[in-house]
């Protein structure tokens, strides 16, 4: 019994050493280029350094849901050796407060953290290793002390997870010409005191701390959306998508970038991910306007996660405006059910469409008509609803929706030569938060097609689309048939007459089949009840 009980007892300890075998000083993980405590530190040769953390923090209290990020750049500009900014919120309520400012650093250690910033018009903040009775540096332990106008942090840090290493290495290339060095540290418990709104109490909670150093640098105009993920079964994620110039997201490493914590043993870096955008805010001006919930997928582990922000507007002022903002998790990994939380940094606002018609006044039946985008954008593919008007654009009736091409033949034109019409072009974000229509004036010119328009004209449908009811009119109509999409015939009816009402309200919405026979000819058109 004795034996059992010291083997149980070893192999606890065994155990919980092996497991965090990592934390310790100095750590460099297998294959890195990037060690602890050193790289915690400043790095010297490096003109853009910044030290960021988020967390979400539950008042002990209140019981209010805090969220916040900190960070610290070195990018000397003038006088000062970069800026701080602070965002404290109340996701409860939605309560957001946003501060940067200047800062000269009093010590910005370059062997491992310990940040002592002079926040300028403000105080001092501090960011630094916690220490043991004996005055050494507790490994991925660290104190936190910021101070803003309306709200401040006294926070500490214990990681319970090894650090992410991006692309392995640490070293990646990120947009055009810029490298960086990269780690997180993708869970951190935290407790503390946190002051905000007039309260002040403390709290718990988890973290994530992001650190990079090199040339990239978030000032220089190059957009992008980043999201840290922490889910329910244990795993991380670290998402980049960077935009191009022209609004492009190359399928690449350096500009779509998925990094993942699996566990203690796994970790890795890839391209092969799709991210779709779901839903978009402005924000109170109308000037910008950011993506809001996401959903992301990759072969790898198979991730099927939807990502959505708790609050629209929490968006940051200074030094740019860009979104920061706590986010909510659901979807599978595996095949398996995962929740989570984290954040989302967006500086990539989105615009309405802006199309332009070309086709010219004179158009051609038997062209398509056809359209530009002229700002197209990866992060927002378009649909397209196309109207017709003859009554000078007194009302405008559907040709067809949800196009994804902008080019479209309008085989079933009832227009004649010479005839004059209004094309009316609607381009939409896949929740109509980003919309823009144009109206283009056209005269139909001579085709190849005129004369069977012409015959067929001998048949008309109105109204078209139809809530249900419509009436048929021709000369010397025989029999009407009407079909669904699968060719199944739905109303039949032999007629003798000029003008025939006809009810199909009971049906459901969508797109059916008028097959109408006259004594001279048959003609199908296409009718849609909505």
């Amino acid at each position: 019994m004795k034996k059992t009980l010291i083997f149980s007892v070893f192999f606890i300890i065994s155990s919980t050493i092996f497991s965090q075998s990592w934390k310790i000083y100095p750590y460099t993980p297998a294959g890195s280029l990037i060690s602890f405590p050193i790289d915690e530190g400043r790095h010297s040769a490096e003109p853009t350094e910044w030290w960021y953390t988020i967390g979400h923090l539950t008042g002990d209290s209140t019981g209010n849901h805090y969220s916040y990020m900190l960070t610290y750049f070195y990018y000397p500009v003038g006088i000062f050796d970069g800026f701080r900014i602070l965002n404290i919120s109340n996701d409860d309520i939605g309560l957001f407060f946003d501060e940067t400012k200047a800062l000269t650093y009093n010590v910005l250690a370059t062997d491992s953290v310990y940040i002592e910033a002079e926040i300028f018009l403000g105080g001092t903040e501090t960011w630094y290793n916690k220490i043991d009775t004996l005055g050494n540096s507790l490994p991925f332990e660290y104190e936190i002390s910021a101070s803003a106008t309306n709200g401040s942090l006294n926070l500490e840090y214990d990681a319970l997870k090894p650090p992410l290493i991006l692309a392995d290495s640490g070293f990646l290339y990120q947009g055009y010409t810029d490298y960086t060095y990269y780690y997180s540290q993708t869970k951190n418990a935290v407790s503390g005191i946190i002051t905000f709104d007039g309260i002040t109490e403390s709290v718990s909670g988890t973290s994530w701390i992001d650190r990079q150093y090199g040339t990239f640098n978030p000032s220089s105009g190059q957009e992008y959306e980043w999201f840290c993920i922490q889910l329910s079964n244990g795993m991380d994620i670290n998402v980049w998508n960077i935009f191009t110039s022209d609004d492009e997201i190359p399928d690449t490493l350096t500009f779509k970038i998925l990094s993942a914590y699996v566990d203690d043993t796994t970790q890795y870096t890839t391209s092969d991910f799709e991210i779709e955008r779901l839903k978009y805010a402005y924000m109170p001006d109308s000037l910008m306007c950011y993506s809001q919930k996401w959903r992301i997928t990759s072969v790898v582990n198979n991730i099927d996660i939807v990502i959505s922000t708790l609050h629209s507007d929490y968006e940051v002022q200074l030094p740019f405006r860009f979104y920061e903002g706590s986010t909510t998790i659901a979807g599978t990994v595996d095949g398996n059910n995962v929740t989570g939380i984290g954040f989302a940094e967006l500086l990539h606002s989105y615009e309405r469409p802006d199309m332009t018609m070309t086709n010219t006044l004179m158009w051609n039946v038997a062209t398509p008509l056809t359209w530009q985008l002229n700002n197209p954008d990866d992060g927002n593919p378009l649909k397209y609803d196309l109207e017709y008007s003859i009554d000078n654009q007194q009302t405008f009736l559907l040709i067809d929706s949800q196009l994804i091409d902008t080019l479209y033949y309008w085989n079933t034109t009832p227009l004649l030569e010479g005839d004059t019409c209004w094309i009316k072009i609607t381009g939409y974000s896949i929740d109509t938060t980003l919309t823009n229509s144009i109206i283009t004036k056209l005269i139909v010119n001579n085709s190849s097609l005129v004369n069977e328009i012409r015959n067929q004209r001998s048949v008309f449908i109105y109204p078209n689309p139809t809530t249900g009811q419509f009436t048929i009119k021709g000369e010397n109509i025989q029999r009407i048939e009407v079909a669904d999409i699968n060719g199944k015939i739905i109303y039949s009816s032999m007629h003798h007459q000029t003008n025939l009402s006809i009810d199909l309200g009971v049906l459901p919405k969508g797109m059916y089949f008028v097959k109408v026979t006259t004594d001279l000819e048959t003609i199908v058109k296409k009718l849609i009840l909505e």
